[in-house]
């Protein structure tokens, strides 16, 4: 279902990820206690399949996504950009709100960014936060790397961070049993909403 959701040409060939399935199943588990004991509770999101499963882009998309003038930030779904990173949507999100702070840099490995790249990603991962929580009210947030194709990297050479806001009941039958999951609007609606808080917000700093 998921895959229809914003189906541009951006969104549909130029934004995929080649995945794993099995490890890409596996990412944003958090241990939480349940009745008669604790146990892991997975956001599951079995539609990313299409990453995988349909022809991928050879260039780096990180690279050529933000340096086209030709694609309008809107239809790109770039929401900010800063000196040395900028902010873009998963268009095939986890969750709604799934956002990607992306360096310019073309860099695979965490220790090969300068120290003023990984500032600014902390820094524009927090403005994310405060904006995801203001406009959408998030009450949650999974953030962290996927590093190397084991860890379920989809795009291995070129690094980004993954800002995924949760609430909770947020995963439910319906991806685990029905394959399907259900987000409230579409990447469209959801763009619009955020960028200008996003607008905002990087005026002030």
């Amino acid at each position: 279902m998921e895959p229809e959701i914003g189906s541009s040409h951006i969104c549909g060939t130029r934004f995929r990820e080649p995945q794993d399935q099995e490890s890409d199943m596996e990412d944003y588990t958090r241990q939480e206690n349940v009745e008669g004991g604790a146990g892991p509770e997975r956001l599951w999101a079995p539609w990313r399949i299409a990453y995988f499963t349909e022809p991928q882009p050879e260039e780096c998309v990180f690279c050529t996504i933000p340096a086209d003038d030709d694609i309008p930030e809107s239809q790109a779904l770039i929401l900010a950009r800063f000196d040395h990173t900028y902010v873009i949507m998963n268009c095939y999100p986890y969750n709604t709100g799934h956002l990607m702070v992306v360096p310019y840099s073309h860099q695979a490995r965490l220790q090969d960014l300068t120290e003023e790249i990984l500032t600014e990603m902390m820094n524009v991962s927090g403005l994310c936060v405060e904006v995801l929580e203001e406009t959408i009210n998030a009450q949650g947030f999974n953030i962290g790397f996927n590093l190397g194709r084991a860890a379920g990297a989809g795009i291995i050479d070129h690094i980004h961070l993954h800002v995924v806001p949760r609430w909770g009941g947020d995963t439910n039958f319906m991806p685990v049993l029905g394959d399907t999951r259900v987000l409230p609007e579409l990447l469209e609606d959801t763009y619009e909403r955020l960028r200008p808080a996003f607008d905002r917000k990087t005026n002030e700093r």
